[in-house]
């Protein structure tokens, strides 16, 4: 079944399109590489889509095998608007370490979409994979 522009537009206004709460239970960023070229670094990211009339105001909070949670990390999403949130890029209140098993839950005041993707260049193979969260 294939939507009109004007019936998808029904989605991407008011409350919006997903959920407030998201889960990404996998995360590793290998440890940082010598590429000079920012596209081909090793890297995991979080793609948040909010198809709502309103900011996306969101936390996201680290979670590891071995210590207590790091963050709130906060970034704010437009409305109508995509943004691909690199772990790597993040730095307050601390980075994600590198080289470390992590799990992730991502919270917004609207509701989102939200895919992880990682791209891992530490071989000559590149490998990129990519998930949908749990939704809660």
């Amino acid at each position: 079944m294939e939507l009109a522009p004007q019936q998808l537009m029904k989605f991407a206004n008011d409350e919006g399109l997903g959920k407030r709460t998201w889960a990404i239970a996998e995360g590793y960023i290998p440890k940082d590489d010598r590429r000079k070229d920012r596209s081909m670094i090793s890297h995991e990211t979080a793609c948040i889509l909010n198809t709502s009339d309103h900011q996306a105001q969101i936390e996201i909070m680290i979670f590891f095998s071995d210590r207590e949670p790091a963050g709130p990390f906060r970034v704010t999403v437009e409305p109508r608007r995509t943004f691909h949130l690199r772990f790597n890029d993040l730095r307050d209140p601390e980075p994600v370490p590198r080289d470390t098993d992590y799990s992730s839950v991502i919270e917004s005041d609207v509701p989102i979409v939200v895919q992880h993707t990682r791209l891992d260049t530490r071989n000559a193979e590149h490998a990129l994979m990519t998930t949908i969260p749990f939704a809660a």
